[in-house]
C-alpha cells in the first residue's frame, strides 16, 4: 500500500513528540490542544477511517466538539451517532469545561449547537491524567468495528498543561490480536488491503493440492496428520508471500494464490512470480515431508497455473475470518488444470506462459517461442470435468 501524507506535526514541540512517536509506531491516536481544539491524527487512523490529508488538515484548529467535528463522527461511526456524541460530550464535557479559558458561554459558543443544553447541566471538573472514554463503532473494511478510547493529559516539561492524547484500539484484547496477526507478513497485510475494494484485476492463479491425501490421512494418527497439513499450508503461505502474491482460500489440502499485475509490477513478473512459487513450493514439501517422518514420495502436490485477464478479485471479510477469493471463468478453469496434473506435474496454461517477456522466461529457463502446447481434454490424465469444462484449454508442463 502506497503510503499517505502524515499531517503537519502539532506547534506545541511537546505535542509534536506524542504525535511524531505515536504515528511511527502506528497507533491509532489523535490529539486535541490545551482548548480542546484538534491538532493532530496519525496516518493508521486516517487510514482506517478513509480520511484524506486534506480534510484532516482542513480540521487543525476545530474544537474537539464544534460543528464540524459532531458532522465528521455521523460520517465515520455507525449506529446513533447524535446520541453517542451526547453521551461522549456528558463524560469528557465536564473536563473540558474546566479547561475552557470562558467558562460555560465560551464553551457553549464553540460547541455544536445540539450540545448546547448538556452545556448548561454539567459542571467544571478537574480531569484525571488518564481514563477511559465510551465504545465507540467504527466503520473499518465496510463493517462495524468496535472500539475503546484512552485519553492521557499532556504536561511539558514546566508541568504546563498543553494539551489530551486520545488512543484508540480495536475491541479485542492485544493477546487476542497478537495471536491473530504474530505470523502476518506486512506486504501481504498491505497487498490483502489493496483489494479490499473488489474489482477487476488482472492476474495469475495458482491452484494445488495434495495427491492421495486420504490414504495418507488413514494411514496417520489425528495429531500426526494435523500436524502435517499444518505444515503444509505454512510452506504453502510463505513461498506465495515471499514472491509476493496473495493467499487465496484453504479447502482441504488444497492452496491457491494470486499474483497481481498491479502489485507485481506488470503481467510477465505476476506470470513468473506464479511459476516460480510452484518450484519452489515442490522444494519445500520435502522438508515439509520429512519433518513429519514422511518419505518424499509419499507427499505429491499437483499444481495447475493459468491466467485471469478478466479475475474480479476482493476480499471477504466476516466475524469469523478474513480471506481473498476471485470470481471469473479463469478460476474454474485454473481448477480444471490442475486436476489433470497428476503425478506431481506442474501445468500451465499458454495463455500464462505467453505473459513472460524474454528476461522473464529466461530467468525461468522457458522459451515461450518454442513452446509445445495440449489442449486439456488430450492430456491422458483429463478429467471427465476438464473435458466438459475447460476442453479446448491450450497447457504445457512448467
Amino acid at each position: 500500500m502506497t503510503p499517505i501524507e502524515t499531517m503537519p506535526l502539532p506547534e506545541d514541540p511537546t505535542l509534536a513528540a506524542y504525535a511524531a512517536v505515536l504515528n511511527e509506531t502506528g497507533h491509532w491516536a489523535g490529539i486535541c490542544d490545551a482548548q480542546w481544539r484538534f491538532v493532530f491524527e496519525t496516518d493508521e487512523l486516517r487510514l482506517s477511517t478513509g480520511e484524506q490529508l486534506g480534510s484532516a488538515v482542513q480540521r487543525v484548529g476545530e474544537h474537539w466538539f464544534g460543528p464540524s467535528e459532531v458532522s465528521l463522527r455521523k460520517a465515520l461511526y455507525f449506529g446513533d451517532a447524535g446520541e453517542g456524541t451526547r453521551e461522549h460530550f456528558r463524560r469528557v464535557g465536564p473536563f473540558i469545561l474546566f479547561d475552557t479559558a470562558g467558562g460555560r458561554d465560551e464553551l457553549r459558543r464553540v460547541v455544536d449547537p445540539a450540545l448546547h443544553d448538556l452545556v448548561d447541566e454539567i459542571e467544571p471538573v478537574e480531569a484525571p491524567p488518564v481514563w477511559r472514554g465510551i465504545e465507540y463503532k467504527n466503520k473499518f473494511a465496510g463493517s462495524s468495528a468496535v472500539g475503546s478510547i484512552l485519553f492521557m493529559r499532556v504536561h511539558d516539561r514546566a508541568g504546563t498543561f498543553v494539551g489530551t492524547v486520545f488512543l484508540m484500539k480495536p475491541r479485542p484484547g492485544m493477546s487476542q490480536l497478537a495471536t491473530a496477526t504474530a505470523l502476518a507478513d506486512l506486504d501481504h497485510l498491505d497487498r490483502m488491503a489493496l483489494v479490499e475494494r473488489p474489482d477487476r484485476r488482472p492476474a495469475a492463479v495458482l491452484m494445488a493440492d495434495l495427491e492421495a491425501s486420504s490414504p495418507l490421512a488413514r494411514r496417520l494418527s489425528a495429531a500426526q496428520y494435523f500436524a502435517f497439513g499444518r505444515r503444509l499450508v505454512r510452506a504453502a503461505d510463505q513461498c506465495i508471500v515471499d514472491r509476493g502474491g496473495i493467499v487465496g482460500r484453504h479447502a482441504g489440502d488444497g492452496v491457491v494464490a494470486f499474483f497481481l499485475a498491479e502489485t507485481a509490477g506488470s503481467e510477465s513478473a505476476a506470470a513468473r512470480a506464479c511459476i516460480e512459487t510452484a518450484r519452489t513450493l515442490r522444494t519445500a514439501i520435502i522438508d515439509v515431508a520429512q519433518r513429519s517422518d514422511l518419505q518424499p514420495s509419499d507427499v505429491t502436490l499437483r499444481f495447475g497455473l493459468h491466467w485471469g485477464a478478466t479475475l474480479y478479485v476482493g476480499r471477504i471479510t466476516t466475524v469469523g475470518r478474513s480471506e481473498v477469493t476471485a470470481l471469473g471463468d479463469e478460476v474454474n478453469e485454473a481448477a480444471r488444470i490442475e486436476a489433470c496434473a497428476t503425478g506431481g506435474r506442474t501445468i500451465a496454461s499458454k495463455l500464462l506462459v505467453e505473459r513472460l517477456n524474454p528476461a522473464d522466461a529466461q530467468a525461468l529457463q522457458i522459451d515461450p517461442d518454442h513452446a509445445s502446447y495440449t489442449p486439456l481434454a488430450d492430456l491422458a490424465t483429463a478429467t471427465d470435468k476438464a473435458r466438459r469444462d475447460a476442453p479446448a484449454i491450450a497447457v504445457c508442463d512448467v
